[in-house]
This record gives C-alpha cells, structure tokens and sequence, in this order.
C-alpha cells in the first residue's frame, strides 16, 4: 500500500505543459514570457495534485515552480463526498464503527486536504519552517518568493540533490547512510518540538 501511495507523490503522468502555463498565466493575468526570465515546459516532477517546473526570475534567480492541477477541486470534493458515505456506512453496520469515529477522521482528512491546495498556505508554512531552521547545519528549506506565489502557483528557490530514496545514488557520492538517517531524526524532532 506505502508503494502504491509513493507513486502519487512523484510518478503521476504529468498534464500538458500548455496547460500549466494557460493557469500561470491566467493566475498572474499576463503572458508566461513576462511573469519568468525562462520557464521550462517540460515539468521535472508530477505528483496527484500538482506538477514542477524550472524556472528563471526576471533577476536571474533560478526558481522552482508548482502548479496545481486544474479541475482538482470537484473531484475532490465528489472522493470526499464517497468517503464520507462509506464512513456513514461503517458507523452504521459495525459494531466498533461508532467508537471509531470513522466520519472524523474523514472530515480531517478533508481539511488536510483541501490545506494542500492552497499553495500560499503551503507557502506560508514553508517560509515558517525555513525560519525555523535558518542556523541549522542540517536542513536548508528552500526560499519562497512570494511576488511569483498566488493560490495556484507556489514559486521557490531551486534546490539541487539526491532524494533520499536513491540509496545506491548516495552511497556512490560517498553519503555517510547511518549518519544521514541520524541527521533526519534529529531534523524531524527538531520540527515535532
């Protein structure tokens, strides 16, 4: 199930590239050509909600660009409608379907949910993590730029890396693994608390 899941993060077959800069466009009310320096068409990353382009700043600050998908929204709303039904069903024909809360965790999720699409939140919380960590020797959070960030499109610093699950990739640059995976849990408690 965690590798079927792992797929929505990065392996989602991406939408057309004319699409992504139509709702740049449409989001920022002018041609792409005005709003970035450069902006690759080809989308480096693809995931269930959104996909990643490269791109320049008018400065010459390269960026990268995400993009949400356009209609998510009523599909959405129309899987949360389907979960919400099939949680009424469980509390309903279990026994245990009550204590469990089904339709809460649901109704969570949602919000979560519908979090994730709103890419200045997201943006917010990224900016808050970035000064959270701005003196650590072990994470460096991406910067938002926040004159190419609106609902639709979140516009952050490009970083350049290995993603963590390249284990053969970071063994051959000489990535110290067990150290690695120290500096991970020091980072995730170092957000937790």
């Amino acid at each position: 199930i965690a590798d079927e899941l792992a797929k929505l993060q990065d392996r989602v077959p991406p939408f057309p590239s004319e699409v992504a800069v139509a709702e740049i466009e449409r989001a920022f009310g002018k041609p792409i050509e005005e709003i970035f320096a450069t902006f690759d068409r080809a989308p480096i990353a693809s995931a269930s909600i959104a996909q990643v382009h490269f791109a320049t700043l008018r400065d010459g600050t390269p960026a990268a660009v995400k993009v949400l998908r356009p209609n998510m929204l009523p599909v959405i709303h129309r899987d949360l409608e389907l979960l919400d039904a099939a949680a009424g069903l469980v509390e309903r024909t279990w026994s245990e379907g009550r204590r469990l809360k089904p339709r809460e965790v649901v109704g969570e999720f949602a919000k979560h949910l519908y979090d994730e699409l709103d890419l200045v939140r997201e943006g917010a919380n990224a900016s808050q993590l970035r000064r959270n960590f701005l003196r650590s020797p072990l994470l460096i959070v991406p910067e938002v730029f926040w004159d190419y960030t609106l609902n639709n499109v979140l516009t952050m610093e490009r970083m350049h890396g290995t993603p963590i699950s390249q284990v053969e990739s970071l063994r051959a640059q000489g990535i110290d693994i067990p150290k690695l995976a120290r500096a991970g849990v020091e980072i995730f408690f170092g957000q937790v608390f």
